[in-house]
Formats: structure tokens, C-alpha cells, sequence
């Protein structure tokens, strides 16, 4: 059953969903970092006909992509099981589906922003955000407690 927020929940839920998403945008960048240090260390071998490898280092480069694919795993995890959803991490741009008018909507966050202070309807995307004003408080709704 999907959750659904309030922007009052949400915003309750913003310290820990910020802290979650940064986790894993720092984990992505790191899997990115060691794995452009393996690839050149492959391209190296090859150009080089099998140069002696250290194979510590290779080790801890493998042991540190799978720290941060766990890293990164765990973070998007905990962030779903809230009911939260990550749209796009590149940006850290998250949704928390709420209730407007009979029908879904969604409460938009980026990193960086101060708070919650956009939605948009289920099919209008990022580029469909709207501001929050008194009439969407006024009739959105979430569902039980968060």
C-alpha cells in the first residue's frame, strides 16, 4: 500500500531523507571514482603487456566498489521504505506522493533546496512544478501517521 504525506510529514521527514540521499550521492561518486582508477589500471596492463600488478591495491579498489554499491543500496533502501521516492539522483531530487483533489500529486525536494516548496501532478515531471500556496495545503491530504 503506497504512503502517502501531508507537506507537514514530509517536511518532519526532510533532516533524515536529506542526510539519506547525500549517503548515497557520495557512495555513487565514489563507485564512479574507483571504477575509472580500475579501468585505467586495465587500459595500463594492456598497453603494457602485463605489467606487474600490486595486487593489494587492486583488492582494496574492489573492496571499495563494494563498499560504496552497499553504501549506495542501503541509502536508496531506507529512503524507499519511508515511501519516499528518488526521481533522479544526479540532482538529488526526490518526491513524496501526497493526495490533491481525488487524485495522487507529488511533494517535490532537490538537495539543496530549503524545504519543500513544490508539486506536481504524477505525469508532469520536475518540469511541471508548481509552488506550494494555501489552496494545495488546503486540500491535500496524506494517509495515517509517518
Amino acid at each position: 500500500m503506497a504512503r502517502y504525506f501531508t507537506w507537514e510529514q514530509a517536511s518532519r521527514l526532510l533532516p533524515e531523507v536529506g542526510r539519506l540521499l547525500e549517503a548515497a550521492v557520495q557512495a555513487r561518486a565514489q563507485y564512479g571514482e574507483v571504477e575509472t582508477a580500475l579501468s585505467e589500471l586495465k587500459k595500463r596492463i594492456e598497453t603494457m603487456g602485463g605489467v606487474s600488478v600490486d595486487r593489494n591495491s587492486v583488492r582494496e579498489l574492489q573492496e571499495s566498489r563494494t563498499a560504496a554499491v552497499r553504501s549506495l543500496e542501503n541509502s536508496l533502501q531506507a529512503i524507499t521504505e519511508l515511501g519516499v521516492q528518488v526521481k533522479d539522483l544526479d540532482t538529488g531530487l526526490v518526491d513524496f506522493p501526497t493526495l490533491y483533489r481525488g487524485g495522487e500529486a507529488l511533494l517535490c525536494w532537490r538537495l539543496g533546496e530549503a524545504g519543500i516548496g513544490y508539486w506536481h501532478g504524477v505525469d508532469d515531471g520536475f518540469q511541471g512544478r508548481k509552488r506550494i500556496d494555501a489552496e494545495f495545503l488546503d486540500r491535500h491530504r496524506g494517509s495515517g501517521d509517518h
